[in-house]
């Protein structure tokens, strides 16, 4: 099996330009392609696993990745799946989350010189020549082809700025100038970007003739719809400093039973005849599948020994086994204390449990808090500093997150 078969059996592949000339090149591990990271945050979230391991499958077979770093684009913001336009960053919050994405890239892509680059968009999108962009780019776009486009047609209704309406041409120019000056012939990017990429593999064939060879390969967004890295309406981070290895094992340990074969599939490096076999699991035996999901993930973005760690962890709190002293901790001081007590709903700030007191608010208003088992019942609940200190709190936010207080 070829590594196109290999993306396909995996679930992957969404929909491609010329697929008999792409399975052939990525086969033969001809392939120079780029994937697309906005630089929107300091962090990657798991919702950018699938195009990490892709780019490390791919790299593995022999092809060459580019991962783009998005310092252009994010100036401008890309409409897809979006209700409003995205925040205005400034060019230095850009480039401190383009380093922030390099070093957690390192993780899964092997750069260096005939390795895998990575590049900029800044670097040529900055210095371009309005006028000149719209003469030589501009005239190669139709407005009402692009008013068709998905991206841009579920934002009509709600209003779409000018500023984004440029983005199409902005990442088609992208694949048009890495094409001519790195070789770049290949394009992967989620299935809700197929008329953005579509347009830079036919900006390629007019200006450069037919006989260009881009070609242009999109993915299933991800295994678990466009929710994919995101709890509870908090986005889940590669960055240990944002989201804990075990809250992040425990993110992959709770997707819902539907999702959680398709994501070892699709994003585990597990070989397919051992996911085969796994796919025959049913009732408990899926509980099995999702702490080798877990663990999994977890190994790729933390190291084996922070898998273990928060594996360790879930047991103890959940299988009655196991160290907890890696649970998630917040350890606080006399100055988060008034008169000696702190309510319950700034400690749910406090640990980050919840973003804003209203939030926490309602969570215990619902019933979703316990504290050393029990269900607190007020929001007036409050805790003195003899009962954080010692072995402290243990709270839990809903059914399955723990997290521990002391002082």
């Amino acid at each position: 099996m070829g590594i196109y078969e290999e993306l396909k059996a995996r679930g992957l592949i969404a929909q491609v330009t010329n697929e008999d000339e792409i399975r052939e090149m990525i086969n033969a591990g001809k392939a120079t392609f780029y994937i697309g990271f906005d630089c929107t945050a300091d962090s990657l979230t798991a919702g950018h696993f699938m195009a990490l391991t892709l780019m490390k499958r791919l790299q593995q077979a022999g092809n060459k990745p580019i991962a783009l770093i998005g310092g252009g684009t994010t100036m401008i913001g890309d409409p897809s799946g979006r209700t409003d336009m995205r925040k205005m960053l400034t060019k230095e919050d850009i480039e401190h989350n383009a380093e922030c994405f390099k070093r957690q890239m390192e993780r899964f892509i092997e750069f260096g010189p005939g390795k895998a680059m990575m590049l900029n968009n800044a670097e040529w999108l900055l210095s371009l020549n309005y006028v000149e962009l719209l003469r030589e780019v501009g005239a190669c776009f139709s407005v009402n082809n692009m008013l068709r486009a998905e991206c841009y047609r579920q934002r009509m209704e709600k209003g779409l700025s000018f500023l984004e309406f440029n983005y199409m041409i902005m990442q088609s120019y992208d694949f048009y100038y890495m094409f001519q000056h790195y070789g770049c012939n290949m394009q992967f990017g989620g299935d809700d970007q197929w008329s953005n990429m579509l347009g830079g593999t036919e900006l390629i064939r007019r200006k450069l003739g037919k006989d260009a060879h881009a070609m242009t390969i999109t993915l299933l967004t991800d295994a678990n719809g466009k929710k994919m890295g995101k709890t509870a309406g908090n986005a889940v981070w590669l960055d240990p400093n944002k989201t804990s290895p075990y809250d992040f094992y425990q993110y992959w340990r709770n997707v819902d039973d539907a999702d959680v074969m398709k994501c070892i599939r699709m994003l585990t490096f597990l070989p397919l005849e051992q996911i085969d076999e796994m796919d025959k699991w049913e009732g408990s035996e899926l509980n099995r599948a999702k702490e080798v999901l877990a663990f999994e993930l977890t190994k790729l973005v933390h190291g084996e020994e922070e898998a273990n760690k928060a594996q360790e962890s879930a047991k103890a709190l959940f299988g009655g086994g196991g160290s907890m002293e890696n649970v998630p901790a917040t350890t606080l001081a006399d100055a988060d204390l008034t008169d000696g007590k702190i309510d319950i709903l700034s400690l749910l700030v406090k640990t980050g449990l919840c973003p804003s007191r209203g939030e926490a608010r309602r969570l215990v208003q619902q019933g979703g808090v316990t504290v050393d088992d029990q269900k607190v019942a007020s929001i007036d609940e409050s805790y003195d500093k003899n009962r954080l200190t010692g072995d402290g709190l243990m709270i839990k936010k809903g059914k399955k997150v723990y997290h521990k207080v002391t002082m």
